[in-house]
């Protein structure tokens, strides 16, 4: 059984139809209860639908009770639910970088609060998966909050693994960094100052999501593969990512200076 946060479109969608293509039984959650009960709409398999705040723990704590009382039991739990603003960092309202931080950052953090005591209670194999990004490893001109909150969905995803390896639980952790995917993640950025070079970077940005995404099924697809392949470190576009990720490294040994990557 899986529980999927941020379900009712982009990357959330695809893992819903994965993993009801393998015949799990999933809960969907979202904030945006109607866009949620219309996506459920279009699915075959067994279903359930809750709506969520990822900010709110009691309301993830109320996600929790009801998936274990319908189906009881988690095998997967993605920790989805993520949202993106950009502007210039002194520019961007606190509001904004609090909004930001409390849903990619506290949306993970209430998850495993809720969800990981009742996994390890069951004492079976079950896994944990944050959606990260390209954005957890380079960071990005005009994407403050973002790029931080996906540092962090990375620091939290290590450390878990290790505490869990630590305790010799039977849950394991994955993080999944994708690269540009077809998603409306950036509908939100593009605007909020007109003619600034912020928005035309974050417009250029969104345009590689649309025109050189890969679809969320095919993103989906090569999330389970590296579930299935027990997988810490699951990065569906290892081409983009491993070339950036070297010249960050390369510029942090070498003590030079930041150079500009644009991750997805």
């Amino acid at each position: 059984m899986a529980v999927i946060t941020g379900a009712a479109s982009g990357i959330g969608s695809g893992l819903a139809r994965a993993a009801l293509a393998r015949g799990m039984r999933v809960v969907l959650t979202d904030i945006d209860g109607a866009a949620l009960e219309r996506f459920a709409a279009t699915l075959e398999g067994v279903v359930s639908t809750c709506t969520v705040d990822v900010r709110d723990p009691a309301s993830v704590e109320a996600l929790a009770a009801h998936a274990y009382a319908t189906f009881g039991q988690v095998d997967l739990l993605f920790n989805n639910a993520g949202v993106l603003i950009g502007g210039k960092s002194w520019e961007i309202p606190a509001e904004r970088w609090a909004w930001q931080m409390q849903v990619n950052v506290m949306g993970v953090i209430h998850g495993i609060a809720s969800f990981l005591p009742r996994m390890m209670a069951a004492g079976r194999p079950a896994r944990v998966i944050n959606t990260g990004s390209m954005a957890s490893f380079i960071a990005s001109p005009y994407l403050a909050p973002y790029s931080a909150s996906k540092f962090a969905v990375l620091a939290i995803s290590e450390t878990l693994a290790l505490e869990l390896q630590s305790e010799q639980a039977p849950v394991s952790v994955s993080i999944l960094c994708p690269g540009p995917v077809q998603t409306e993640i950036f509908r939100e950025t593009v605007g909020m100052k007109a003619d600034t070079v912020s928005d035309k970077t974050v417009g250029m940005m969104r345009d590689i999501t649309v025109n050189q995404g890969i679809s969320p099924d095919e993103l989906a697809r090569r999330a389970f593969a590296g579930i299935d392949e027990d997988q810490f470190w699951i990065i569906p576009q290892p081409e983009i990512l491993d070339t950036l990720y070297r010249q960050r490294a390369d510029n942090m040994l070498s003590r030079r200076n930041p150079s500009i990557a644009m991750p997805g």
